[in-house]
């Protein structure tokens, strides 16, 4: 199943002109102690993972995606700029930075996707013909029920 979703995530990243490698070159990481799971290792090991991604200072958006991405993601955004993502779930910093990571990536995707424009189409004539004919029948269906239950 991990290995799907990394395939969707990797032709995400081609339709986008940028890989995963590329996005890692300009990430920042900060680690800390995570709660959780983990028993002793909990207390030692420096396993959550915040990701720092500096959207303005990316070599890999043009302009108008870096304020598409803003603009999208502002709630996501710290105090000087930087999108920030948490991952804390896994035992190990590794899996938390992969996490992270592909987290990071799906919310870039989410946030240039433009979706398309809908075009209005409109009935056409046989069918708006069509409709009212089973209108006008159910009507008089009713009708006659209507009619046969006040003969007493």
């Amino acid at each position: 199943m991990c290995y799907i979703f990394e395939v969707d995530q990797l032709k995400l990243a081609l339709k986008m002109n940028f890989t995963k490698a590329d996005l890692q070159k300009e990430l920042t990481y900060k680690t800390s102690r995570s709660g959780g799971k983990g028993g002793q290792n909990v207390n030692k090991v420096a396993t959550k993972v915040e990701l720092l991604f500096d959207v303005q200072a990316s070599l890999l958006f043009n302009e108008e995606d870096k304020t598409l991405i803003i603009n999208k993601l502002q709630n996501r955004l710290n105090k000087d700029g930087l999108l920030q993502v948490i991952s804390e779930e896994e035992r190990s910093q590794y899996l938390n930075k992969e996490r992270a990571v592909d987290k990071l990536l799906t919310i870039i995707t989410k946030a240039l996707h433009r979706p398309k424009v809908r075009k209005a189409s409109k009935i056409s004539k046989a069918a708006h013909a069509k409709r009212m004919d089973e209108k006008r029948m159910q009507a008089v269906k009713k009708q006659l029920r209507r009619n046969s239950g006040n003969t007493e």
